[in-house]
Formats: structure tokens, C-alpha cells, sequence
């Protein structure tokens, strides 16, 4: 059970490290929505993985669930859901008044051959300058 639950921890940290690491906005908070989900089930696997039994209701229990964990993971939901429908809102509103969703929105940027000075994608040397003939 904890190789599960670790294997899918990491599974969704690295689909959302992946996803943040996109030059869209939307893959940006879609892979934002999927971090949270793994901490989420990180705080909720540290409360350690007990099946059946009971959260503490008085002294007399002899084992039972943790209730923190459950605690902190409804909280964090609720966290991530309001920051999810603010970064929505901020990402719309960078659409409509760009007309595009790139994270990092340089001119030529995204133009695989050259951009608008001629040079290669990536190079700051202007071609033609002394730099490009070094």
C-alpha cells in the first residue's frame, strides 16, 4: 500500500513539474492543480495509512486515524481551489488583452527558424555585428 501511494505521489509530482515547466498558461495551471493534488496526498499519507479505524472520539480508543492530516488536506483544497480560479481569471484576462497565452511572450520567440532580426532562434548576436564574425 505505501509503495502505491508513494509511487502515485511521485507519479504526480513529476506530471505537474512537467506540465509547470510549459510555455501556455493553461498547461501552467493545469500542472499547478496537479501539485496540489500531490501534496495533498503527500499530508494525507503522512497521517500514516491506517484502515478501520476510528478518529478519536475519547480516552478509551486503543489506535486510531489521525484526524490532522484530514484536516490540513480539506483546507489545502480549498486553498487551491480559490488560487486555481484566481490564476484563471489573471490568465484570461492576459489572453484577451495579448491575444496570446505564452508564459514568456518575446517577439520571434516562438518562430522555429529565425526571428525578427534574422538571427537564430536563442542567439542574442544580431547577424552582421562584429560578435557574429568572432
Amino acid at each position: 500500500m505505501e509503495l502505491l501511494i508513494a509511487s502515485t505521489i511521485g507519479l504526480l509530482t513529476a506530471v505537474g513539474l512537467y506540465l509547470v515547466l510549459r510555455l501556455r498558461t493553461f498547461p501552467v495551471i493545469l500542472g499547478t492543480s496537479v501539485l496540489s493534488y500531490a501534496v495533498n496526498l503527500f499530508l494525507f499519507a503522512t497521517g500514516r495509512l491506517v484502515i478501520n479505524r476510528p478518529p478519536i472520539l475519547d480516552d478509551a480508543a486503543q489506535s486510531y486515524t489521525d484526524p490532522l492530516p484530514q484536516a490540513l488536506v480539506l483546507t489545502a483544497i480549498v486553498i487551491s481551489f480559490g488560487m486555481t480560479a484566481v490564476v484563471v481569471i489573471i490568465a484570461m484576462g492576459a489572453y484577451l488583452s495579448g491575444n496570446d497565452d505564452h508564459i514568456d511572450d518575446q517577439d520571434g520567440l516562438f518562430d522555429p527558424d529565425k526571428d525578427e532580426r534574422g538571427a537564430d532562434m536563442g542567439s542574442d548576436i544580431q547577424p552582421g555585428s562584429e560578435e557574429s564574425r568572432a
